[in-house]
């Protein structure tokens, strides 16, 4: 889409709302993170909390299991991590190489 062709201030809609529902799976917002969360599925006991706090939806699950992380779309916040009651830890936070 040229510069020409994008929707001017009028088109847009009052406060910038999201008038179309499901419209995140279309933005990989992953791509300001600067720490990402790293699975070890090892420790991992299923339980899921990562899964329930993720304000992304970034955990993917399968099964009733955890299966991995959606990089496109984590942002990076750690919660899951902060969550995880697993010792050792079944997610630590790296930093984004």
């Amino acid at each position: 889409m040229t510069r020409a062709n994008l929707p001017g201030w009028k088109t847009m809609p009052r406060g910038g709302l999201l008038l179309e529902p499901g419209s995140a799976r279309e933005y990989q917002t992953g791509d300001w993170r600067t720490i990402r969360p790293e699975w070890h599925p090892e420790n991992c006991i299923h339980c899921l909390f990562c899964w329930v706090f993720c304000p992304d939806s970034a955990v993917s699950v399968k099964g009733g299991k955890m299966i991995g992380i959606d990089y496109d779309h984590c942002k990076g916040c750690g919660i899951c991590a902060h969550e995880c009651p697993s010792k050792p830890k079944a997610l630590t936070m790296i930093p984004e190489e």
